[in-house]
């Protein structure tokens, strides 16, 4: 899927409105100076408030589809129009705002 790649930095939210950041940056390709993200890094969810709603709070988070055409060290890269999934919740992460410079498949 063609798309913004995602660096560290972007605004990546869960769909309850909590923050996301990738654990482990890749900082061999760089977008606007940051670390791009890798498709096998997990991402840590910080202060989701769906515990107070009675529902699991989003902890985690993994993406299942990244780009298909651009690697680095052999693994694809995070684009805005990737697939993701929280923990445990299921619902994916919301990436809002990324760097607007580079685009991949």
């Amino acid at each position: 899927m063609p798309g913004m790649l995602i660096q560290q930095g972007a605004v990546v939210m869960c769909a309850h409105g909590a923050p996301a950041m990738p654990s482990v940056p890749n900082p061999s390709v760089t977008l606007e100076g940051m670390p791009s993200s890798l498709l096998s890094a997990p991402w840590i969810v910080t202060g989701c408030p769906a515990a107070a709603a009675m529902m699991p709070p989003c902890v985690s988070a993994t993406w299942a589809v990244g780009t298909t055409r651009v690697t680095s060290f052999g693994q694809p890269l995070l684009v805005q129009s990737g697939v993701s999934i929280c923990a445990p919740s299921g619902l994916p992460l919301l990436p809002v705002m990324t760097q607007l410079r580079v685009s991949a498949m």
